[in-house]
């Protein structure tokens, strides 16, 4: 079972932000790794560099796109463990 997901995140100072058409390319400055983030995934990024906290991006995209809650939430948690796996977010202590 995979651990439950911290409510809120801050983009990491190390990673860089580019949008490509419906992507976005991040790319890591301390290991110059390159990640592209899907449609989904660069709205995820998007909405989180607005400060809204996991609940907050699930539910702006629910509306957003034609998912379920339950897909949703599954979809946003998956791209949120991706992104602190390769440190380009953190988990914010401040609520």
């Amino acid at each position: 079972m995979s651990s439950p997901v911290p409510p809120r995140f801050r983009p990491s100072p190390d990673a860089l932000a580019t949008r490509v058409g419906e992507e976005i390319v991040l790319v890591h400055t301390r290991t110059d790794k390159i990640y592209v983030l899907n449609r989904t995934g660069a709205r995820v990024w998007e909405l989180l560099s607005d400060d809204l906290d996991r609940a907050g991006i699930a539910e702006r995209l629910e509306g957003e796109f034609e998912v379920t809650r339950v897909q949703v939430a599954a979809e946003v948690d998956d791209v949120l463990r991706s992104l602190v796996a390769a440190r380009l977010i953190a988990a914010r202590d401040d609520g």
